[in-house]
């Protein structure tokens, strides 16, 4: 399938990668003035069929999400390796790791960005669902993640 779009302009989260999620969750919450978000863990990369630069991982990730309003913003600690999360604390520190979009056909948007010189770095199932990184920093400053709610294939980079 070929288009000539992301699949979607609506921003569903920012995400930023940090070292100790439970006190970035606590500085957070002080600025924007809401409660302290729970905490997840992500189920090991081996159970979701994560895959990071093309070849099976392990790794996991400690999250926390800020609903606000139309947009979420998430706190990602990476746990084990290798990793996008990972990667980016160590690069670029505590910053803004992902802007996440909802698409609906996902291996179409994989398509697009390929095309486009953007490749999926990391992947993996989520529920009935998947998400998939995309190295845009060079284009576009920032990675891409994209979210799909029905998985209707696992994507391939």
């Amino acid at each position: 399938m070929s288009r000539n779009n992301l699949g979607s302009t609506t921003v569903a989260q920012i995400a930023i990668v940090v070292h100790d999620i439970e006190q970035a969750c606590k500085r957070w919450a002080e600025i924007l003035g809401v409660p302290v978000p729970n905490v997840i863990i992500t189920q090991p990369g081996d159970e979701v069929n994560m895959t990071y630069r093309g070849q099976p991982s392990n790794a996991q990730a400690k999250l926390a999400f800020f609903n606000l309003g139309q947009v979420q913003l998430e706190l990602i600690e990476p746990i084990g390796e290798p990793s996008t999360w990972k990667e980016a604390l160590d690069k670029n520190g505590e910053s803004v790791h992902h802007i996440a979009f909802w698409v609906e056909d996902m291996q179409a948007s994989v398509d697009f960005l390929k095309q486009h010189g953007i490749p999926m770095i990391q992947r993996g199932d989520m529920g009935e669902g998947q998400y998939a990184y995309f190295d845009a920093e060079e284009k576009l400053g920032v990675q891409i993640e994209l979210l799909e709610r029905v998985r209707k294939a696992r994507a391939q980079g």
